[in-house]
């Protein structure tokens, strides 16, 4: 009879014990920190084009537990007004790989209070984050695809 007992309370405590330690897609996928752009590459109506951010310009997105942050500027500019300077954020959210970014700040006020949505993934020590970008003020609606590399 003891047996019995002590079989159905070692099976549970086996399962509880699995479940407990099992990893949740939001702790697998953390993409706080500095991050620099790499490539950037927009689809619009079946047309690609590549982007390579690590040529004349740099441009860097950083994210908090609730917050993010991107600005970029050319390299090798005038020392005056001339030198362009781009920068917007918001808060995002993200669940499993589902990350959402919601615009509150930009330079642009038609992108403001936008949100994109994105999936977020990573090859080796890439971030890739893909995703629709859509503005119907600025008729933008492309896909976009951002690598990323994690600022040491």
């Amino acid at each position: 009879m003891k047996f019995k007992l002590f079989l159905p309370a070692i099976a549970a405590t086996f399962l509880f014990s699995c479940n407990n330690n099992k990893k949740t897609d939001d702790q697998s996928i953390d993409i706080k920190g500095t991050w620099q752009l790499i490539t950037g590459t927009t689809i619009t109506k079946g047309v690609s084009v590549v982007t390579d951010y690590t040529k004349n310009q740099e441009f860097l997105k950083i994210r908090n537990d609730s917050h993010f942050a991107f600005f970029t500027h050319k390299l090798n500019t005038p020392k005056d007004s001339t030198n362009h300077f781009d920068a917007g954020g918001g808060s995002y959210s993200l669940v499993g790989n589902k990350y959402t970014e919601h615009l509150d700040f930009y330079s642009d006020k038609n992108w403001e209070g936008k949100s994109f949505d994105f999936t977020v993934s990573f090859k080796n020590d890439t971030l890739i984050q893909t995703g629709l970008e859509k503005v119907e003020k600025e008729n933008i609606n492309r896909t976009i695809i951002e690598k990323y590399v994690k600022v040491k």
